[in-house]
């Protein structure tokens, strides 16, 4: 058995001192998470999706079924309601 051989081989496998950059000290700026636009609006998307009410299937089928027909009418006073109270707040 040769013993420099093995002596060889424990310095390679031996336990390794870790070194330390030398750019560790310097004066770096931290690292930082920029979101982009997408992400945001992905985002507020996420956010108004979960705040909103269920979808109501059953008054949806039944207004696909008027369309369908041409018996669904919306008054005209109620779209401009509806319209000036988004427009006003």
């Amino acid at each position: 058995m040769r013993i420099d051989s093995y002596m060889a081989v424990n310095q390679v496998y031996g336990p390794n001192k870790t070194r330390r950059s030398p750019y560790a000290n310097a004066a770096s700026p931290r690292d930082a998470v920029e979101i982009s636009d997408f992400g945001n609006a992905y985002q507020v998307a996420k956010k108004a999706a979960k705040e909103t009410e269920p979808v109501r299937e059953d008054r949806v089928a039944e207004i696909k079924e008027q369309l369908a027909n041409g018996t669904y009418n919306v008054p005209l006073t109620a779209v401009a309601e509806k319209m000036a109270s988004q427009l006003l707040g």
